[in-house]
């Protein structure tokens, strides 16, 4: 066999195990993980729920607008929200579904993939139900729970516990729609293209992914760019803000790309052990949070070699004042959406770029439900106060003050390692297993 051949074989083998396989579980977590320490280092943490509501503030902006509001509660609206390309959020979700339609396409996984009828409703209630749990909590899965814990914050255990409470609930409601609904269960389509497309689409977004980070840091005359909040770009330091958008934009699609090839979705970590008993997401989640508190102490603790000896992420980041009932009652309903739909956060936004059409219609209704929430939590009633400021959903809980940081670390650390052994044990023992 030629030299020329045995290359060509390697690549194939490579092409094969990096772009058609499905990735182990636990290397998935742990490259996500290691990818939400890498963002958090370039800027900030990631999340899906941002992008999310940015969109809903376009939608109802424009509405607004459309219809003239003056007075009311839309009002509020009339300002242009941030740039859909230059709020960090928005370039953060623009990326993560970009990574995740690129490896669907060349894993041939990409195809318009339309549900039963019934799927489709609950798609539209689960999106609803997703966002007002979203602004409860202060986050979806990813900002409320996994980087919240992982950036030390305990509003994501409190989180943590209402989306188990979420997920059951769910699941018993998902046994009693199996026995109880016969409506929708027609009109399931697939609309797949051939394998040769799909593998060109999938360079065309990989060339199209590297162009927009190119053009991102290449960008240095900002004037009348775009607005933030009606105000113009103007000056260095917003030149700096939208050169750095590209590292979001590249990263962001590294988390799309990882976790679609992975199959990597947190609310299964939560709802199979208490459906079939299986484990494998739910230790891949709890290694992939460790991962995250480990990178987040280090960028958040202060080193005197290190500059002025501030750290490199300010400790507030994903620090939110729902430590408390908000996140509780926040996790649960997001929870039971999430069942509804059949994908968390990031979970619906990687199934979006392999062409799932019910994630698809999720996403402008937990846009909208929650752009409108998080308005109205910001500017409640006559007084115009916000009830996270002010106390009303929890308490803003940084757990190395009280704790330090080894503290808050052995505590993360041994939850996780709970969450490992119950997990486990149940595998075997199907103790937690909720009952058809």
């Amino acid at each position: 066999m030629s030299e020329g051949s045995i290359v060509g074989r390697k690549v194939g083998e490579l092409y094969k195990r990096l772009c058609k396989d499905e990735w182990n579980a636990m290397t998935t977590g742990l490259i996500v993980g290691l990818l939400s320490v890498l963002i958090m280092a370039w800027w900030r943490p990631w999340g899906a729920v941002g992008a999310i509501r940015n969109w809903g503030d376009w939608m109802i902006h424009g509405f607004a607008n459309m219809v003239g509001a003056e007075s009311g509660f839309l009002e509020l609206y009339l300002d242009a929200p941030v740039g859909w390309l230059t709020s960090s959020g928005s370039v953060i979700g623009l990326g993560f579904i970009g990574g995740a339609f690129i490896s669907a396409c060349l894993g041939g996984d990409f195809a318009f993939r339309v549900p039963p009828r019934l799927e489709l409703a609950k798609g539209v209630a689960a999106g609803v139900l997703m966002g007002i749990g979203a602004s409860l909590a202060g986050g979806c899965n990813v900002g409320g729970m996994y980087n919240a814990i992982g950036n030390l914050s305990a509003h994501g255990f409190t989180m943590w516990l209402g989306l188990v409470i979420g997920v059951v609930v769910g699941l018993k409601y998902i046994y009693w729609e199996m026995s109880n609904i016969e409506w929708g269960s027609g009109g399931a389509k697939t609309f797949d293209f051939p394998q040769g497309l799909k593998t060109f689409l999938g360079f065309v977004g990989l060339a199209a992914l590297i162009i927009g980070a190119i053009k991102y840091a290449g960008i240095e005359d900002v004037e009348g760019l775009d607005a933030i909040g009606g105000v113009l770009f103007s000056g260095e330091k917003d030149a700096e803000y939208l050169q750095s958008l590209g590292g979001l934009l590249v990263i962001a699609a590294g988390l799309g790309y990882v976790m679609q090839r992975g199959r990597w979705c947190m609310v299964q970590g939560f709802r199979e052990p208490h459906m079939t008993g299986d484990s494998t997401l739910a230790r891949s989640v709890a290694l992939s949070i460790f991962v995250v508190a480990i990178g987040a102490a280090v960028l958040k603790y202060g080193v005197p070699m290190r500059g002025e000896g501030g750290p490199v992420l300010d400790e507030i980041n994903y620090v939110r004042g729902t430590f408390g009932w908000g996140s509780i009652a926040g996790g649960a309903i997001f929870g039971f959406g999430a069942m509804l739909a059949g994908g968390c956060g990031s979970g619906t936004l990687w199934r979006v770029g392999e062409g799932q059409v019910k994630l698809i219609l999720v996403v402008p209704f937990f846009a909208l439900a929650n752009s409108l929430m998080t308005k109205w939590f910001k500017n409640f009633g006559a007084d115009e106060i916000s009830l996270e400021a002010e106390g009303m959903l929890g308490k803003y809980v940084y757990m190395p003050d009280t704790l330090g940081y080894t503290g808050t670390l052995l505590l993360i650390g041994a939850v996780m390692i709970t969450w490992y052994l119950v997990v486990t044990w149940n595998e075997e023992s199907n103790k937690l297993i909720v009952d058809f």
